[in-house]
């Protein structure tokens, strides 16, 4: 499915999220009227996408996004019927318990569930007994925090690194409370990420000789699916 170039240009906050959202929920039996929260969605690329592939009703949440910004995008692209603006801490999820039928986060999870009690505490709650759950963010190939490559050290952020993990450190945290659970690096890594490089965002600028430096050989993206038990 095709996004207006300029439209996606404009509103990408890293990695391709909309690339990213392609890949993560493709074997997804995601459908029309489901309540999808999509948890940290930025400018709204991933609730777009959501809405407009699938037909979903999505709630698009984010800290430091407007949402009135957010809904001037939505209307702009055509799916202001179909998704929800909102502003708010993932810390403290503002919903009923088990309303949503999915939910996805792209490029977020990391900064607000990386510990062993916020999927189990703060998000399941709000999910429905067999809802599906699509997230990815940014990782390692493995724990590199303790032994930062010297390369590397002058192109990672030290608060970054505490954020960014394996396969193997993510696993624990989800698989206890999910079932066909599945986790993997992404496909879409390079061409996400070059996407990304090539827009003329200063953040985008700054992220060039890190991708470059790195050349595949410590950093992933990581893509985790399942279904709530």
């Amino acid at each position: 499915m095709n996004i207006d170039k300029k439209f996606l240009n404009e509103n990408m906050m890293g990695p391709d999220s909309w690339l990213i959202a392609e890949e993560l929920t493709a074997a997804l039996p995601l459908k029309e009227g489901m309540r999808v929260l999509d948890l940290g969605c930025g400018r709204g690329l991933t609730s777009v996408f959501i809405a407009k592939k699938y037909g979903a009703t999505v709630f698009a949440a984010d800290l430091w996004t407007d949402a009135t910004e957010n809904y001037n995008r939505f209307i702009e692209i055509g799916v202001s019927d179909k998704v929800i603006p909102l502003q708010f801490d993932a810390l403290k999820l503002p919903f009923a318990n088990e309303f949503f039928d999915a939910v996805i986060s792209v490029d977020a999870y990391h900064y607000f569930g990386n510990n062993d009690t916020y999927f189990s505490d703060v998000l399941c709650p709000v999910l429905k007994r067999g809802a599906l759950v699509a997230i990815a963010f940014p990782g390692m190939k493995y724990e590199v925090k303790d032994c930062v490559p010297k390369e590397m050290e002058p192109l990672w952020d030290r608060e970054a690194l505490e954020m960014w993990h394996s396969i193997d450190w993510w696993k624990p945290k989800f698989e206890a409370h999910l079932d066909n659970f599945k986790i993997s690096e992404m496909d879409c890594f390079w061409a996400a990420w070059q996407n990304w490089l090539a827009c003329d965002n200063p953040y985008a600028v700054e992220d060039r000789e890190m991708i470059k430096t790195d050349n595949g050989r410590f950093m992933n993206l990581i893509k985790l699916t399942g279904v709530k038990k």
